[in-house]
């Protein structure tokens, strides 16, 4: 009987262009990930290229002024993208992965970004993540709605009910035809995109595969539920359509939109302003009141000499760094809020398998909101170490030509890159192990009757 079902379904030229089309989107996907990856490695490229030339040309044009000279130079750190980032882009198309930054006051450097099409980011990019989320499911939909309702409305129902022993094993063994294709398919996927990207076979491309196959699985056995309930084809479709607007789009959007107004960020405007205005207002301050506030920043730095009239270095960089002291707080609390946004969102997905896979396919691929603030933290502290150590320089007036400006090469973010397996597996298995129990409770009811 399992030959002939596989037949039966196997010879439908709606499921062979399907399954074609599937293929050909997961390949383009792939592809698209591999011009991201391309993309990227290019601009770390010219970066590192760019930081030696622009230093070696400022030094030449200001070497006798290091103040002046540290105006100008930036310093790059670079958050390099994992290879699974091809396959799952995430918010790595909006956030910057390079902070070129001065010595100057950071908070109006950090959060710059490339300038991007904004009707490509409403789109989104055609990564492999997008495709199991959202085509998926479509394919399971196309290839299950009628798994019982067909044979009843074909009139072949009462001869299978009276030749098989278990309606369930049957209709388990229909699923199975069709679970067992689309698997083939999404490990096929796998396997090119390991080919063409190069993904080495560790814990996090397991953990990626594994999430697939279970988000899968919650998809198959919510059809599966629908199926169980005896309604119309047309019913079943139309009922599992109206789940996936809802899962995938309605649900995600409305808590977005939710988190946006339950956690809002007007600190994101007051920090620029907070920013600006600390440094720009100590123009018309006078030099003692900047000097005070810096060195009580700094107090290693109180033995430095500083000319109470006229422009110098040491409070010209004592006014950039006011800048940053009085937006800290402004800057803590957006920070703060951002975090709490993605902890919500979060703890929500948790009863959404759709935001679920999407969150946990960023976490794997550390193309996420997360990774991208721990990115900006160690900024922050990139850039701290840079002041430490152009401060004594700038303050005693060194001479620029006495520094090896060589060993000034673009640093790289080094991000946790974590699997937590126990929260990414259970969520999905509860709500699928639910689901199937309701459905077999379904199939046994319909023996009965």
């Amino acid at each position: 009987m399992y030959s002939l079902i596989v037949k039966q379904f196997i010879r439908s030229k709606t499921v062979v262009l399907t399954t074609i089309l599937i293929l050909a989107l997961g390949m383009i996907s792939i592809l698209i990930g591999e011009q991201f990856l391309a993309k990227q490695e290019k601009a770390i490229a010219e970066v590192t290229r760019h930081q030696q030339e622009h230093i070696t040309r400022n030094v030449h044009w200001h070497h006798d002024e290091i103040g002046l000279l540290l105006y100008y130079l930036r310093f790059a750190l670079i958050n390099k993208p994992d290879k699974l980032a091809a396959l799952s882009i995430g918010q790595r198309d909006v956030n910057a992965s390079i902070q070129s930054v001065t010595i100057r006051n950071l908070e109006g450097q950090r959060y710059d970004t490339d300038l991007s099409n904004p009707s490509n980011l409403q789109s989104g990019n055609l990564d492999l993540g997008f495709v199991i989320i959202y085509l998926f499911p479509l394919l399971i939909i196309a290839f299950t709605y009628d798994l019982l309702s067909e044979e009843k409305e074909t009139g072949t129902w009462r001869l299978v009910a009276v030749q098989s022993k278990s309606i369930l094993r049957y209709l388990l063994y229909k699923l199975s035809v069709r679970a067992f294709l689309l698997y083939a398919v999404l490990f096929m996927l796998f396997v090119i995109a390991i080919l063409k990207l190069s993904l080495p076979l560790n814990e996090t491309l397991v953990a990626f595969f594994v999430l697939s196959v279970l988000y899968l699985a919650f998809w198959f056995a919510l059809c599966f539920w629908i199926v169980s309930w005896q309604w119309h084809s047309s019913f079943n479709v139309l009922t599992l359509l109206s789940l996936w607007v809802v899962l995938a789009i309605l649900l995600p959007a409305s808590v977005n939109n939710f988190l946006a107004n339950q956690y809002p960020v007007p600190e994101a405007l007051s920090t620029m302003v907070k920013q600006r205005d600390g440094y720009h207002e100590k123009w018309d301050m006078e030099k003692e009141v900047t000097m005070d506030k810096f060195f009580a920043h700094y107090p290693q730095y109180k033995n430095y000499r500083w000319a109470g009239d006229g422009f110098n270095w040491l409070w010209y960089y004592a006014m950039q760094q006011m800048g940053d002291d009085e937006s800290r707080e402004q800057s803590e609390a957006m920070r703060e809020k951002i975090l709490q946004r993605e902890q919500a969102s979060r703890a929500v997905a948790l009863a959404i398998p759709t935001m679920h896979a999407q969150l946990l396919f960023n976490d794997i691929a550390r193309s996420s909101l997360g990774n991208h603030m721990e990115f900006l933290d160690q900024t922050y502290e990139f850039h701290e170490r840079m002041r430490l150590y152009f401060y004594p320089k700038i303050f005693e007036n060194a001479s620029a030509a006495e520094e090896d400006w060589t060993q000034f090469k673009p640093e790289y973010f080094t991000g946790k890159n974590e699997v937590h397996w126990a929260g990414m597996v259970i969520p999905l298995l509860f709500i699928t192990t639910v689901i199937s129990v309701l459905s077999a409770y379904n199939v046994r009811r319909l023996k009965a009757m």
